[in-house]
């Protein structure tokens, strides 16, 4: 199981626009319902937005990237950002209630 946690900054007129199209992207998800991949984004105040995301196994990978709707959320992504995303492969310390072990 891999997990990464992805950060970026979007540019403030460009942040409404970039939350929506995360959210066609869980649209998406729900309508296709892929096994083996969880996947959780946050928006800070201040345009900061955090993916967080599991993939059981390598196979998994491409359950996100594969998607119509995060094709056109990369779509011009680049313009949107003020701040270029940085990704890290991450290892979950302890959780309370907040993700499922």
């Amino acid at each position: 199981m891999k997990r990464h946690l992805i950060l970026y900054k979007m540019k403030p007129e460009r942040a409404d626009e970039n939350e929506r199209l995360i959210q066609a992207v869980f649209q998406e998800l729900r309508d296709k319902s892929p096994d083996g991949v969880r996947y959780m984004t946050l928006r800070a105040a201040d345009g900061t937005f955090i993916h967080l995301v599991e993939t059981h196994t390598d196979a998994h990978s491409d359950s996100i990237t594969g998607l119509a709707t995060f094709e056109a959320f990369q779509s011009g992504f680049r313009d949107r950002c003020s701040e270029p995303p940085q990704r890290d492969e991450v290892t979950v310390v302890g959780s309370y209630r907040m993700l499922n072990a």
